[in-house]
């Protein structure tokens, strides 16, 4: 289904019935690698997954978002769905981040929250943020003589001396800088719904300190580590993530 949410034109769908589950994906990702996890929970809630502005099927911005924007655009979302009475929010990576800012400043409501392999712990990236900004005006100045498909994979090489996730989605180089320096410690101190935390251990994008630090920081998190998961904890678990959640949930 499409809706024009904020003058982007939004990509979503809805499966199940029953309580609202509301499922956000993370950065380069879109509602295509939360299928699985939707088609499970959707036998007994009704699920909404959307491609955020500027992944899957979304349009981009027209300018520059940080977490704010992404939060209350999901908040306007839901409320030109009229799903507006949301039992339970689930965000992977980034988008759990998006889901920690907006519930914090009430631009979103949920009377649970699960997040998966959640960012948002944005201290450790400083020196590699001003990496990153090192890098991009480097890789541009080195490759701007060069034919545009030799120019990108060298672009793509320098980044990744860095570990930028930049690349991924290239239209949105300026939205992610602001992302990856936004921290929402402060907002997860304000949490009081009962939260779950999965992380992977083998997770080196978000580790499982970052799952050990939310669960000092929210009062009513309780925290699972994965045995040998990486980042996308739901689709090399998706077993245990779809149980864990589950018994959560209910």
């Amino acid at each position: 289904m499409q809706v024009v949410v904020d003058s982007l034109l939004t990509h979503y769908e809805v499966q199940g019935a029953g309580k609202l589950v509301v499922l956000l994906h993370g950065w380069g990702d879109s509602a295509a690698g939360l299928q699985a996890l939707q088609a499970a929970l959707a036998k007994d809630y009704q699920v909404l997954c959307l491609d955020l502005p500027g992944f899957g099927s979304s349009q981009a911005p027209p300018a520059p978002w940080g977490l704010d924007n992404y939060a209350q655009f999901v908040g306007h979302l839901l409320e030109k769905t009229r799903h507006t009475k949301v039992y339970a929010i689930v965000g992977h990576s980034n988008g759990g981040a998006i889901a920690i800012r907006g519930l914090a400043r009430g631009w979103l409501q949920a009377d649970r929250l699960v997040l998966m392999a959640s960012a948002g712990i944005r201290g450790v990236y400083k020196g590699r943020v001003k990496a990153i900004r090192l890098v991009t005006k480097a890789g541009k100045a080195l490759t701007a003589p060069l034919p545009g498909r030799v120019k990108k994979r060298l672009r793509q090489t320098v980044y990744s001396t860095v570990g930028s996730d930049m690349l991924v989605a290239e239209h949105l180089q300026e939205t992610f800088k602001r992302v990856v320096t936004d921290d929402v410690r402060t907002d997860a101190a304000h949490l009081s719904q009962p939260t779950l935390l999965l992380y992977g251990e083998a997770d080196t994008a978000t580790p499982p300190t970052y799952g050990e630090a939310y669960h000092q920081i929210i009062p009513t998190a309780t925290l699972e580590i994965l045995a040998g998961a990486g980042h996308f904890v739901h689709l090399e678990r998706p077993h245990e993530v779809q149980r864990a959640i589950k018994g959560f949930l209910s």
